[in-house]
């Protein structure tokens, strides 16, 4: 793209100040650069009075946590900004507000979230949000309905799969969720003292088929607009609401991906609590993570059903029971792919917060087993798992 630049702090302000829609825009006059993702510059800007008003991002053409051997498409600004924005159309609520964005230069400017926490750290530090899983469910259910075949005309459904088709993003789930931690990787991340867990990944020929089940429908299931990579480090939290950030993964795929995702990453949170908290807290935290993995699949189910009854358009799909019977299968792969959620995180190179936080070695390496133990049952039991009190029974046997 010939218009393009990486920005500078003094280039954000700038940008800012035509593009974020303030009263005065000379007043904002300072940045700071935020990002600690692997892809992108975020500034917050400030104004007069050194209050954070606006955010810019900016999409670099490579992996920042690599560097420019590993190059990306630019076009993922787009595709964020894209998906955000018609996320937003059905659940303003719980989705972060793009108030602009500019293709060529792959920025987009955005609300401001400073009054907000980002999910991930609170979890670390045991705070609860008692709201947040109902609303996460009711976002995903709000957003994967109205990107559905339920709801969508055949046609704009079909438009819409190749307006977001996201390659190269694709790609990289691909890679870090179905194959590298079955194989032997230089990304692999996992501790040395769990070599023969990770060895047992690889040579688990059942476990591997299962894993090609859910890469297989996570190629070619494009039942709805997915955020596509929705874990607590992409949600930001305040009492009583939630707002989703980060799609740049957005893409039509298999909607028990995101869900499993999410409850994955509450997962993380359930297994690494003992090594972030003392006892007590640590056995409440977990106990809150295990309500967390329920108020969040009940909330979406509940909500899609609804959706479903009072606004299907699709005649044969409006038909009674079979919304009912169509969940049934996006709860296998909701377990599924939380089961891979939690092996990419604790063996393949995404490494978390959740984990990289514990201070005693010992304790952290009993808290990726016991990840890396749940995520590869879960994966083989996604298709015997019949509800969601029997999927809590399950995590709480894991130990």
């Amino acid at each position: 793209m010939s218009q393009y630049r990486t920005f500078t702090a003094a280039d954000a302000v700038e940008y800012a100040r035509q593009f974020g829609g303030v009263d005065n825009p000379d007043s904002l006059v300072d940045s700071l650069e935020v990002g600690d993702g692997n892809l992108n510059l975020v500034f917050k800007i400030f104004d007069t009075q050194g209050v954070s008003r606006i955010i810019v991002k900016q999409a670099l053409p490579y992996v920042r946590c690599v560097g420019e051997s590993w190059p990306l498409t630019l076009d993922r600004a787009r595709l964020e900004a894209e998906t955000l924005i018609e996320h937003g159309k059905f659940c303003p609520e719980h989705t972060v507000k793009i108030l602009h964005y500019d293709a060529d230069l792959a920025v987009m400017v955005m609300e401001d979230l400073s009054d907000h926490a980002i999910w991930r750290g609170e979890l670390v530090k045991g705070k609860n949000y008692p709201l947040a899983a109902t609303q996460l469910g009711g976002y995903l259910a709000q957003t994967l309905f109205h990107t559905s075949d339920f709801f969508q005309h055949p046609y704009q459904k079909k438009k819409d799969v190749i307006r977001f088709t996201n390659p190269e993003l694709c790609d990289i789930t691909e890679e870090l969720f179905f194959n590298e931690p079955y194989e032997q990787h230089d990304r692999n991340a996992y501790p040395r003292e769990l070599e023969r867990l990770a060895e047992a990944l690889r040579d688990d020929e059942e476990l591997k088929v299962a894993v090609a089940g859910l890469k297989h429908r996570f190629f070619s299931n494009a039942e709805a607009l997915l955020h596509g990579d929705i874990h607590s480090g992409s949600i930001f939290v305040a009492e009583g609401r939630l707002k989703v950030i980060d799609a740049e993964f957005g893409f039509y795929g298999p909607i028990g991906f995101d869900i499993g995702t999410a409850i994955g990453n509450l997962l993380i949170s359930y297994c690494a609590a003992p090594g972030l908290l003392v006892p007590r807290e640590a056995a409440d935290a977990r106990e809150q993570r295990l309500n967390d993995v329920r108020d969040t699949w009940n909330s979406f189910a509940e909500g899609f059903l609804a959706l479903a009854a009072e606004k299907s358009t699709d005649r044969a799909l409006a038909t009674p029971g079979y919304a009912r019977e169509f969940l049934g299968k996006v709860w296998s792969d909701t377990i599924g792919y939380c089961g891979t959620e939690l092996i990419r995180r604790t063996v393949g190179m995404s490494q978390v917060a959740d984990i990289k936080n514990i201070d005693d070695r010992a304790m952290q390496v009993e808290c990726v087993r016991q990840a890396i133990t749940l995520g590869r049952s879960l994966i083989l039991l996604a298709n015997h798992v019949p509800d969601i009190d029997a999927l809590i029974m399950r995590i709480r046997q894991n130990g």
